[in-house]
């Protein structure tokens, strides 16, 4: 979890340049976080639908027309699938892993309700902004089978909430 002000480098920064990492398998000589050596399944979600299109696909992919001028390469991407009912924006990308395989890349918003986070196990979740609880555990719970992880990118806009307070030792602390 990554919590601090706006305007600090939360998205582009950490999540999606951690993200596209992963995803590519193209990590720096002085990385030494996590690496997978095989293609994996990143799930990426925010708010709406709108602002996972404008901010967190943006920042990913480029704006929409110019897809491969984001911080996944273009040489990296090989496909997108449009999202249904949201003009411009893109339901998943496949992309190409340092390994050969091809990587998963989902878009989800937690206005599609802990739901849509259902199903498929992830290697990687990044939720860019602060999810509701029923969203992070959810995501917590596709991330047990594949050893993976959550990472959360956020301003405590909610102040302190129960999201906020699973990270936290001291619920008494009024640190807010």
């Amino acid at each position: 979890m990554f919590m601090a002000a706006n305007r600090v480098g939360k998205t582009e920064g950490i999540g999606g340049y951690e993200t596209t990492l992963h995803l590519t398998g193209e990590y720096p000589h002085w990385w030494e976080g996590r690496r997978f050596d095989h293609g994996i399944r990143a799930l990426v979600a925010g708010e709406t639908a709108k602002t996972v299109r404008d901010i967190i696909q943006r920042k990913l992919l480029g704006p929409p027309g110019h897809y491969g001028t984001g911080l996944i390469p273009g040489e990296a991407l090989i496909k997108t699938t449009a999202k249904a009912g949201v003009a411009g924006a893109v339901d998943t990308a496949r992309v190409r892993h340092v390994s050969g395989e091809e990587s998963t890349l989902i878009f989800r918003s937690y206005e599609q309700g802990r739901e849509a986070f259902q199903g498929d196990e992830q290697d990687v979740v990044w939720l860019d902004e602060e999810p509701p609880m029923a969203v992070y555990t959810e995501c917590i719970m596709r991330t047990m089978t594949t050893g993976g992880y959550v990472m959360l990118t956020f301003t405590p806009l909610n102040g302190y909430s129960e999201v906020v307070r699973s990270f936290t030792d001291d619920p008494e602390t009024d640190w807010i």
